[in-house]
């Protein structure tokens, strides 16, 4: 009987690890909304990690963190690291490329709980009666995260709320100004 036991434990097992191992190799997650500002100054409000506090949804979830600013003030070459509670970890964001008023591409970096690297891209149209913004991550999954990914429902059910929320909380950042 234990034997037969141990047999379909391992069968189970076998299954799991086949359908982590089926899961896609990379993701994106995509979010827009329509801000009722200019591009220049939606654009700012991301160009600059000193205002990521303003409009971030992760900034407010650790009152404790530590966070730093190295590189240039804004734009390319600007560094943002951090590191706090279980929650929010530890990891360092870095802007590669930044096209004024248009599009700033950051280098995501998280060192723990996890490691793991993402591309995230914000495009910035007018459009709409102010201004279009995408937000959008892509990465490299991982056996690891093809597990996290799976149990949790996806990426994009993972993090596709925090993108919203920090959509929601920009436009209001911005439209206040």
């Amino acid at each position: 009987m234990i034997k037969k036991i141990l047999i379909a434990f391992a069968a189970i097992l076998a299954g799991l690890l086949v359908l982590v191992a089926m899961q896609p190799d990379s993701y994106t997650v995509t979010r827009k909304a329509v801000i009722d500002a200019p591009p220049e100054r939606v654009f700012s409000l991301v160009n600059d990690f000193h205002e990521w506090d303003k409009w971030s949804p992760w900034a407010k979830i650790d009152p404790n963190m530590k966070a730093t600013y190295d590189g240039a003030p804004a734009g390319t070459g600007a560094i943002y690291s951090w590191t706090g509670n279980d929650e929010v970890g530890e990891g360092r964001m870095t802007i590669l490329d930044s096209q004024s008023n248009s599009q700033i591409k950051i280098n995501l970096e998280f060192l723990k709980p996890f490691e793991s690297k993402a591309i995230t891209d914000f495009s910035f149209k007018p459009g709409g009666g102010g201004t279009e913004v995408a937000w959008v991550m892509t990465g490299d999954s991982s056996f690891m995260s093809k597990a996290v990914s799976l149990a949790m429902g996806g990426m994009d059910k993972m993090i596709g709320p925090d993108f919203e929320k920090g959509l929601a909380q920009m436009k209001t950042a911005a439209e206040a100004n």
